[in-house]
């Protein structure tokens, strides 16, 4: 297909969320996504293959660089 039509992003509250990139100490495969701090649950939302997709996490869900917490 020549054309892929850009998905709308899901509708996701993260109010109180932490915005978190896990790392796989392993394999070195990066999850975006949201973590509560109240009960340290983790709300995956897309998997980062190159910095592209890094970039569109931030722009989709409106998230500065700064904010983002690594975890391993």
């Amino acid at each position: 297909m020549l054309f892929r039509r850009k998905k709308p992003a899901p509708v996701f509250d993260w109010t109180g969320k932490i915005p978190t990139i896990r790392t796989s100490i392993c394999t070195g495969e990066q999850t975006a996504g949201f973590q509560d701090p109240s009960t340290g649950r983790f709300f995956d939302i897309m998997l980062i293959r190159t910095g592209d997709d890094l970039r569109e996490f931030l722009e989709t869900y409106g998230v500065a660089e700064e904010e983002l917490r690594r975890e391993y």
